[in-house]
């Protein structure tokens, strides 16, 4: 069987990037522009860095900010009507996880009107016709939305995440700008760097690796590894090193899939809101534990990037712990939590059920079941 890439047809990235923007819309012959960014981003008036530029350029655009930071089945069909009522003809989306999956959404059920019920875009959904032409602005280093083919929506009423993957709704363009990072607070920047880390490690030892799709993942973790403690001091060229990180992984992830930290952290953002990027690295050490010994040599690798030296004297059970032991201090480094308060017995069940149902779950190099899921759950209680 094939192996296959998808990518964006274009990305910039560095500092000015957004300067890209406008001769993009005006190339393509944007008309008007729907502008998909969350309230915070417009509030602190990160948006309006895109926006000013329209602004100078003449071109007519309508903001829809109306997106929760885990987004909802509602924020998508509410978004598919601002679109549709404002008679625009593309999007740009500017923000996190969050705003890029809701415009994916919103992008895909415009040109597919027959998937107009947003739950039925749930896996690998068939649509037929590309996204509407869209232009993503990243304003976290972690989710690398820009460059994947998957989105993430929260169905509230049944209080679960499910993931659509659709090779119809990556962004034509990304625009990678570290300058878009610059305020993203301390926090924000530990957990969605961690998040990248996620990605990578997930990627690298997923089912369906291969040896391009590795190159990605390694170059990622060892970008990740330097940079993501300085980010969060926000050093200039750490955040510049993030942003890379971030895409490198995307380019690799959103190819080959992840595993069951990120099918565990759905589980938490759905039940208890848990930011994703801190549920991905409270998994993340102890889901590489669970699964290192159905990973090969694998982990020497993973070691190696981290920064951890002599790890070609080391035996196979050594370079392992090294490497897990390598997340797990990065992790604590940057201030995350290593226990989730909420998470309670009573609801381990739905939890476990949910996360072996999660998309993510099947390219996870161990085979697992509900009761290994539940332990898992069981080291980050209280």
């Amino acid at each position: 069987m094939a192996n296959r890439i998808i990518l964006n047809t274009v990305s910039y990235h560095g500092k000015g990037a957004i300067n890209e923007i406008v001769p993009i819309v005006k190339d393509k012959g944007f008309k008007h522009v729907f502008v998909c960014s969350d309230p915070g981003l417009i509030q602190f008036g990160v948006t309006a860095k895109v926006t000013d530029l329209l602004d100078a350029a003449s071109i007519p655009y309508t903001v829809y900010s109306g997106i929760k930071p885990n987004p909802t089945v509602e924020n998508v069909k509410d978004g598919v009507a601002a679109f549709k009522a404002c008679g625009a003809d593309s999007i740009i989306a500017i923000g996190g996880g969050s705003s890029m999956d809701t415009a994916k959404g919103i992008g895909v059920i415009i040109t597919n009107p027959e998937f107009e019920d947003v739950r039925s875009l749930e896996g690998v959904a068939p649509t037929k016709n590309h996204a509407v032409p869209t232009i993503a602005v990243p304003t976290t280093a972690g989710t690398a939305a820009e460059v994947t083919i998957n989105y993430v929506i929260t169905d509230v009423q049944k209080e679960r995440k499910f993931v659509c993957v659709d090779a119809n709704d990556i962004p034509e363009y990304a625009v990678i700008d570290p300058d878009m990072m610059s305020s993203m607070p301390r926090g924000l920047t530990a957990a969605t760097g961690m998040d990248a880390l996620t990605h990578a490690i997930e990627g690298y030892t997923t089912l369906a690796a291969w040896e391009m799709t590795d190159m990605f993942h390694l170059e990622a973790i060892r970008l990740i590894a330097k940079h993501l403690r300085g980010a969060v001091e926000n050093r200039p060229e750490d955040r510049d090193g993030m942003a890379l990180a971030q895409y490198v992984a995307g380019m690799g992830f959103s190819n080959v899939g992840l595993g069951i930290a990120h099918s565990i952290a759905h589980t938490l953002g759905a039940h208890y809101d848990t930011p994703h990027g801190v549920a991905c690295a409270m998994m993340l050490p102890i889901v590489m534990e669970y699964n290192q010994e159905f990973t090969g040599e694998k982990y020497r690798e993973i070691a190696r990037a981290m920064g951890v030296q002599g790890v070609d004297a080391m035996t196979q059970e050594e370079y392992r712990k090294a490497a897990v032991d390598a997340v797990r201090q990065l992790s604590a480094d940057v201030g995350i939590p290593a226990i989730n308060e909420k998470v309670r017995e009573e609801d381990l069940d739905v939890l476990a059920a949910d996360a072996y149902a999660d998309a993510c779950r099947p390219g996870n190099p161990r085979a697992t079941n509900v009761e290994d899921l539940k332990a898992l759950y069981r080291k980050i209680m209280p």
